[in-house]
C-alpha cells in the first residue's frame, strides 16, 4: 500500500536532518509527497549525501551547513528555505545538545551551550520560518522536539532537562501568538531513543562500552529503545495538515509514565497475577 500524499507539494525545513531522527523525518515526508527538503546540520559529508539521497524527480533536498550555536546559523537556515524554495510550510527542530552535567559540574560554558542550540535556536528558527509563512499565507507548521526528561530527569542532564522544559512554554506562547495566521506549533517529547548521537553520547559521557544498546533494550517494557522510524510518523502527522487544527499541545512519546511512580513490574513476577489471567498448563486436546 502507498503512503498517504498529505504532505504534496509541500515544503520542510528540518534542523539534525542528516541522521538519526531528522533523517527518518526528512525521508518519511519524501515519500508523503514534499517537493521541497531543507537539512540543518554540521557534517558536510553526511549532509550532502542525505540531500543526495532524498532528491528525485518529485523532491528535491538541499543541505544547509549551520552550527547552530551561533545565532547567524539559524537566519542562514531560514533565508536558505526561502532563497530555494521561496516559501516554508513546515519546520521540524530536531537538532539539540544532550551534554552531561550535574548541579554539581554544570559550567556557565555548558548552559551557554545548552540553551544556544535548545532553546535559543528553536525560537530564532521559528520566529524566521513564521515570517515566511504569514508573508506567504500558507497553513504552517512548527515542531519542536523536546525530551521526556523535561519532567526532571536523570541527575546528570540538569542543563538538558531544563532546556526541554523551555520548549513547552516556549510552544504554548508561539502557538497563542500564531493562532490567527494558521500556524500551528506543536511539542514532541521523545523517551530514550536509538539513534547514532545517543551511541556517541552514551560512549563518551557514560563510558558505555559494546553491547550497552542490547543490554539497554532487554531492560525496556516493549524490549526496544524508541526507533526514529517509528516516531517520524508522529513527527510528520504534527507537521502536515492531518492533525487538523491541533496546536500548542505538548506531547510525550515513550514506553514509561512519568510520575507515575516507581518502575512497574510485571505482575508474574510480584507474583499478583489474577488468577484468570494466568497461563494454563495444558496443551491444546489433552484431556482434562
Amino acid at each position: 500500500m502507498s503512503e498517504p500524499q498529505d504532505f504534496a507539494d509541500r515544503v520542510a525545513l528540518i534542523t539534525g536532518g542528516t541522521q538519526g531522527l531528522g533523517l527518518a523525518v526528512a525521508q518519511l515526508l519524501r515519500l508523503r509527497g514534499a517537493r521541497g527538503l531543507v537539512l540543518v546540520g554540521r557534517d558536510v559529508a553526511k549532509g550532502e549525501a542525505a540531500a543526495a539521497g532524498l532528491t528525485d524527480t518529485r523532491c528535491r533536498a538541499v543541505f544547509v551547513e549551520a552550527d547552530l550555536e551561533q545565532a547567524s546559523a539559524c537566519e542562514a537556515a531560514v533565508a536558505a528555505v526561502d532563497d530555494q524554495f521561496g516559501t516554508c510550510h513546515s519546520l521540524i527542530n530536531c537538532a539539540a545538545r544532550t551534554d552531561r552535567g550535574t548541579v554539581w559540574n554544570t559550567s556557565a560554558e555548558l548552559w551557554d551551550r545548552m540553551l544556544a542550540v535548545n532553546v535559543r535556536a528553536p525560537a530564532l528558527l521559528g520566529q524566521g520560518v513564521a515570517r515566511v509563512m504569514a508573508r506567504e499565507g500558507v497553513d504552517g507548521t512548527i515542531v519542536f522536539i523536546g525530551s521526556v526528561a523535561h519532567h526532571g530527569g536523570a541527575p546528570n542532564l540538569l542543563a538538558y532537562s531544563t532546556s526541554k522544559m523551555a520548549l513547552v512554554a516556549m510552544t504554548r506562547s508561539m502557538a497563542y501568538q500564531l493562532m490567527r495566521h494558521r500556524i500551528r506549533v506543536n511539542l514532541l517529547n521523545p523517551g530514550w531513543m536509538d539513534t547514532p548521537g545517543e551511541d556517541k553520547t552514551q560512549r563518551l559521557s557514560e563510558g558505555a562500552s559494546d553491547g550497552w544498546l542490547e543490554r539497554a533494550e532487554r531492560e525496556q517494557p516493549w524490549g526496544r529503545l524508541v526507533k526514529p522510524e517509528e516516531i517520524a510518523k508522529t513527527i510528520v502527522h504534527l507537521a502536515s495538515p492531518e492533525s487538523g487544527m491541533m496546536s500548542g499541545v505538548s506531547i510525550d512519546w515513550d514506553q514509561t509514565v512519568a510520575g507515575a511512580g516507581p518502575e512497574a513490574r510485571p505482575a508474574v513476577e510480584l507474583g499478583v497475577l489474577p488468577e484468570d489471567l494466568k497461563r494454563s498448563d495444558r496443551t491444546e486436546g489433552k484431556p482434562e
